[in-house]
């Protein structure tokens, strides 16, 4: 088979169903409010902040301390979210000490900072926190509002 013959066969595969997919779906407009309560760009993007929870150097043993610890984890994570300041939270698998993840829609590394000192497995030494600056879509602001709608369990 000839290369001409390879990459058209190649570019129908991999367009093919991008091609169909926008004759059945069009674009949607533009929504330039929405993309301004989103604090989006001209390309729908805006900053964030992202932060990786490691293995912090005092582990908290099993206990009613340990508990309350990640009770207060938990509480801390929502209070954050209902304020806007943290637009998504997941645990990792931990298997290299990544334990967890923040993004947050702070302007700075130094506003994220403030908002992860408030979490008690900051506080206790569980883990600790690594801050990187993180350019996505602007719709991940939504991520809450989202999330809210499609759970069966309330905070």
């Amino acid at each position: 088979m000839s290369r001409f013959a390879i990459l058209t066969l190649l570019t129908n595969l991999l367009l093919g169903p991008a091609t169909v997919a926008a004759q059945e779906n069009p674009p949607t407009p533009f929504d330039a409010a929405l993309a301004k309560t989103l604090g989006a760009d001209d390309m729908g993007m805006r900053s964030f902040v992202l932060v990786v929870l490691k293995t912090g150097p005092t582990k908290v043993p099993a206990g009613p301390k340990r508990d309350e610890m990640f009770k207060g984890h938990m509480a801390n994570i929502q209070r954050l979210a209902g304020e806007g300041k943290l637009v998504f939270a997941g645990p990792l698998d931990g298997v290299d000490g990544w334990r967890g993840i923040f993004i947050f829609a702070a302007p700075d590394i130094a506003a994220a900072k403030t908002c992860v000192a408030t979490d008690p497995v900051i506080i206790e030494g569980e883990m600790v926190a690594e801050h990187h600056r993180l350019y996505g879509s602007a719709g991940l602001m939504m991520m809450n509002e989202i999330h809210r709608k499609i759970s069966k369990r309330t905070p």
